[in-house]
């Protein structure tokens, strides 16, 4: 089956069970305290914690869709056979309701099994089960066990793991979550480790993969660490589309699946170099472009921190093993426009904004590229002596960005010595638990302080769009924005720089505005409704059937799911830091919140 039907196939599967199928949401959430949308459930937690009802706003109580997402939490594992920095998760939701208008454990794995077996003609038999054992005063889910026991799983085919494998989420530091019962499919001996023991969540091996995962959504993660009971029962479940693409074709992963292939087989083309001995970095040059693609299509831009790091260091990471195949320059393009083929009738915003996408690139590529050449002379400095350390190689990689596999090509040209390459790691190591750490403590969670400040920072980010349309024409659209509690980032198209007299006229107005204590209005409607109505939408993908509009006075209208003031006096002064450059006829404001005078 090639991805595309089985991509629709699960979505026809769901409606005719009665369920709706909602759009993928965008991959920049709404929550501040995360990067990216990572999980299918993240645009239904309001209704999965029962703040709201899906009844009023879908008139369904169950739900399915195919959801981009974007991890960052396993990056360094992409190139195996599993993992991947962009992926689609298909997943269906019974949210709240009694036995009659809902389903719960039973109901999923009968769907899940049915699903499987009958439509996809899965072997039963390859099934292994995981199950929650118990933990935190959170009993063993038994209850799961006898109804897979009931629909033909053998007790000796099923494992079972505590909180850190079987139970899911919640995304941030609180909020719903649950025990999980997941199917592993046993890909065969010839990919075990060959212990007796071997089996589901095996470290050693990749014999046994997950494909779905049953989320049991019956509690919430409370800011003390403890869990609570919801006021409802949801089923939130999710199949790695990649995953259940390769094993459905037989392949050894999914980029020797359609939906890696074409680019895999482009980047042989490109640098007269095989996929079977450069495997790894073929692998993550194609997880890499197709990635940034999807993030560039969501209006993110290379960039120093948050979200547009991350674009950069995939970006970049792409283009330095690109390098190591000898690749010519700009050999990301034509990837780029291959993985837009593969999606354009899915996502059809990438080929809308293909333009855009591969300008992006081929500017990232010759910065990069620049920076490259300045680190190798470092790296032909340091090794005059003939031979280097591993310490001063993850100097240059730190300060020039040069990547390890490029200094050890080069040191193998030259016959350079390479001494202590131990340190390196040990260095690297030490770098990613400093990151780790410093992403964890900035994007674990907002207290009510920091959220407030974003509510802020969301309201003045509208006054900034609409006060840059009056000053500057409505040629003006949002291209992408940043909101942490501190600052806020937008970008937006305008060919040319701003002078001073534009920047003060804008901060003035906005300021005016704040000061004139306006209504900040909050209305829900549906989201045709909301064009009809005058409200700004330039990302037309990312928006639900239903949305929620901003209004403030005659002067800004947007749909926004972001939280907002009640009145512009809440907000303060703007203060606009600095206008640059975000890329070809996109330019940037930085803004900051100061206290009135």
């Amino acid at each position: 089956m090639d991805s595309a039907k089985l991509r629709q196939g699960f979505l026809d599967f769901f409606k005719k069970k009665g369920h709706k199928i909602v759009p993928s949401s965008s991959l920049i959430p709404t929550d501040p305290s995360v990067l990216f949308t990572s999980a299918g459930m993240q645009q239904f937690i309001p209704y999965l914690s029962g703040e709201k009802d899906t009844m009023k706003d879908f008139n369904v109580r169950h739900l399915v869709s195919v959801q981009k997402c974007f991890r960052t939490l396993d990056i360094e594992k992409v190139g195996d056979d599993t993992h991947h920095t962009f992926f689609e998760m298909l997943g269906n939701w019974s949210i709240g309701g009694d036995s009659k208008t809902g389903y719960f454990k039973e109901g999923a794995i009968e769907y899940a099994l049915e699903f499987f077996v009958e439509v996809l003609n899965l072997n039963k038999n390859k099934f292994w089960i995981t199950i929650f054992s118990g933990e935190k005063n959170i009993p063993k889910d038994q209850e799961s066990i006898n109804i897979w026991e009931k629909n033909g799983i053998p007790r000796e085919r099923m494992k079972e793991f505590g909180i850190k494998d079987n139970f899911w989420g919640p995304v941030g530091e609180t909020g719903p979550c649950g025990p999980c019962s997941e199917i592993h499919y046993d890909r065969g001996e010839k990919y075990g480790c060959g212990d007796s023991g071997c089996g589901p969540n095996c470290k050693k091996c990749s014999r046994f993969v997950e494909i779905w995962n049953l989320v049991f959504m019956e509690y919430n993660k409370n800011q003390d660490g403890s869990y609570s009971k919801l006021p409802q029962k949801n089923v939130d479940t999710g199949i790695g589309f990649e995953r259940l693409v390769f094993i459905l074709q037989k392949r050894e992963s999914a980029y020797e699946s359609d939906l890696f292939l074409p680019i895999i087989e482009k980047i042989e083309e490109i640098s007269g170099q095989s996929y079977k001995n450069n495997e790894k970095y073929f692998r993550i040059i194609a997880d890499h472009i197709r990635g940034s693609i999807f993030l560039i299509s969501e209006g993110i831009l290379p960039s120093n921190i948050e979200r547009g790091y991350i674009l950069r260091r995939v970006l970049r990471k792409a283009i330095s093993f690109g390098k190591v195949l000898n690749s010519p320059k700009n050999f990301l393009i034509p990837l780029a426009q291959k993985t837009v083929e593969i999606y354009k009738d899915i996502y059809p915003e990438l080929k809308s904004k293909e333009a855009e996408i591969l300008t992006v690139i081929q500017n990232e590529e010759e910065k990069f590229s620049k920076a490259l050449e300045s680190g190798i002379k470092l790296f032909e400095k340091e090794s005059k002596k003939g031979h280097i350390t591993g310490t001063e190689m993850f100097n240059i990689f730190s300060s020039a960005s040069v990547p390890v596999e490029i200094m050890e090509n080069l040191a193998e040209e030259k016959g350079i010595e390479i001494r202590d390459r131990d340190d390196f790691e040990k260095e690297m190591k030490k770098h990613k638990e400093i990151s780790r750490a410093g992403m964890k403590k900035k994007f674990g969670g907002v207290g009510k302080e920091a959220g407030y400040e974003s509510a802020k920072l969301h309201t003045a980010t509208h006054l900034l769009h609409a006060a840059l349309r009056k000053v500057l024409g409505e040629h003006v659209r949002q291209m992408g924005s940043d909101i942490t509690p501190q600052r806020l980032r937008f970008d937006f198209s305008h060919p040319k720089k701003m002078t001073e007299e534009e920047i003060k006229k804008v901060e003035d107005l906005i300021n005016q505005k704040i000061e004139k204590d306006l209504t900040v209005k909050k209305e829900e409607m549906p989201f045709q409704e909301a064009l009809k109505s005058g409200a700004l939408a330039f990302f037309k993908e990312k928006y639900p059937e239903k949305v929620t509009v901003y209004s403030i006075d005659n002067f800004s209208k947007e749909i926004c799911a972001g939280p907002h003031t009640k009145k512009t006096s809440e907000i303060g002064r703007i203060k606009i830091s600095k206008e640059e450059s975000s890329g070809e006829g996109v330019r940037r404001i930085r803004a900051i919140l100061v206290k009135p005078r």
